[in-house]
């Protein structure tokens, strides 16, 4: 039974477009690029491994959204993104990780340390 939905919010739109428009900002002009969950978590186009078998050992189930699907579920937001958010049953998402504490230069490992501390892990 999962102990509520770790919802993960990228600051890029989504689409195969953007994608591209992404990974050539990534490569081009790292430390501009706008989605340090992104930055951080990915490699030039996929998950990184050890993300993903992280985020799959964790008792939440997990989901990602792009800004503007983020936006279209939640159009009252105002958090600044990326972020991470926790919902646990009917409640609405709480900000568990700010764009503010996942700056970008960070490593996995860090992001890692940080979720766990949140979680109580």
């Amino acid at each position: 039974m999962s102990a509520g939905r770790l919802i993960f919010v990228y600051n890029a739109d989504a689409g195969l477009l953007n994608a591209l428009k992404d990974a050539w900002a990534k490569a081009v002009s790292p430390e501009t690029y706008p989605c340090a969950l992104c930055a951080t978590t990915y490699g030039a186009v996929s998950m990184r491994p050890e993300w993903k078998a992280y985020v799959k050992r964790l008792p939440f189930e997990a989901t990602f959204l792009h800004r503007d699907e983020w936006q279209r579920a939640n159009p009252a937001s105002t958090e600044a993104l990326p972020a991470i958010f926790l919902q646990r049953g009917t409640e609405p998402p709480r900000l568990l990780v700010s764009a503010e504490n996942m700056p970008l230069g960070q490593s996995l490992a860090e992001l890692i340390a940080m979720l766990d501390a949140r979680l109580g892990r």
